[in-house]
């Protein structure tokens, strides 16, 4: 069985699970990782903020799945975007943005962190619905934008959110990982999590450091 037959190279929007499926994909120009509990959430509102927010390994520690994935974009050469329900529709602008830079076809990775299951992020991925939802968020508004040669993969992803947007809030509180938060008092974070498009700030990773595009 051909490595191609997984790498999703024949599509524009592809998307995947964690670093390991980062390492499936073809190289892509640009990666959004979506991390919505909580690593880009909290990163979108840090750079919000003003701040800047460095990818070093305090981050690392503190998020195996989405720091990680990151990480592993940016080794690749990718632009690589932090992505989540609260700036959907803002990540989809600034990757129109780098395509209209281009002036060429941008291929774009949409990586979905998922929760490692094991104490790295080359363990097994566990299934999350925040990420589920986040990465289907930004394939919706890629494809409101043209951007819409999605990969199978992409694509339930993108009709998941579609079919459920409506309900984003209650998921993401009886999510597993929104129920772990809610038993640590971090309720308001699962809420704003949920939230979407209610922020317009795209974090960017450049020499590991996410600021404002």
């Amino acid at each position: 069985m051909s490595a191609s037959a997984f790498d999703q190279s024949r599509y524009q929007v592809r998307m995947e699970w964690g670093v390991a499926g980062l390492a499936r994909l073809a190289p892509a120009d640009v990666v959004v990782v979506v991390d919505v509990l909580r690593f880009s959430t909290m990163v979108i509102d840090a750079v919000g903020r003003g701040e800047d927010y460095a990818l070093d390994a305090a981050a690392l520690a503190g998020s195996i799945g989405g720091a990680a994935a990151a990480e592993a974009a940016a080794e690749s050469g990718a632009v690589v975007l932090l992505g989540a329900l609260r700036n959907a529709r803002s990540v989809a602008a600034a990757v129109l943005a780098e395509q209209e830079r281009r002036s060429a076809r941008t291929s774009i990775a949409v990586i979905a962190a998922g929760e490692p299951a094991g104490p790295d992020a080359a363990a097994t991925v566990r299934f999350a619905v925040e990420d589920q939802l986040g990465a289907g968020a930004i394939i919706d508004a890629l494809g409101a934008r043209g951007i819409d040669h999605t990969s199978p993969d992409a694509a339930v992803a993108c009709e998941a959110f579609r079919a459920l947007r409506g309900a984003t809030k209650h998921l993401l509180t009886a999510s597993g990982s929104g129920l772990a938060l809610i038993e640590l008092g971090r309720r308001d974070e699962v809420l704003a999590a949920a939230a979407r498009d209610a922020a317009s700030v795209v974090p960017v990773l450049r020499d590991g450091v996410f600021s404002a595009l």
